[in-house]
């Protein structure tokens, strides 16, 4: 249903650094990066959805919009926890800690978070403990 996700940034080595960090610990790999400059993900094996960080196309400076959200799946809860602690040491600030979100579904557990240009970042799992992929 997604080809992919472009999120605009403004300082392209900095987004870098914490989108990597994050892609890592959720088991994405790096498809590309290059000059232009953008940076591309996608899980390992699929060449789409790719999730996609870049300077925006027009010139201007990046805004991230007032409800709009990229939620990233985490094969765990643990990985959910520790994607959280590292878009916090990246620069990322908190909107929401990592718990479980009964209000959505019995084993929905997320984590909400900005990266350094405003953009909402969630990382989540939806799956119970006894059936989450290390």
């Amino acid at each position: 249903m997604i080809s992919h996700v472009f999120v605009g940034v403004t300082d392209f080595q900095r987004a870098f650094r914490f989108y990597s960090a994050l892609m890592k610990e959720l088991d994405l790999q790096l498809k590309f990066c290059d000059a232009r400059p953008w940076a591309a993900w996608m899980a390992a094996g699929h060449a789409r959805p790719l999730f996609i960080i870049g300077a925006p196309y027009n010139g201007a400076s990046a805004t991230a919009g007032n409800g709009q959200m990229i939620a990233l799946l985490a094969p765990t809860r643990a990985a959910v926890d520790a994607a959280y602690g590292l878009a916090l040491q990246h620069g990322g600030s908190c909107e929401g800690p990592p718990g479980l979100r009964l209000e959505y579904h019995p084993h929905y557990y997320g984590a909400y978070f900005r990266d350094a240009d405003g953009n909402k970042i969630c990382v989540c799992c939806h799956e119970p403990p006894s059936i989450q992929t290390a």
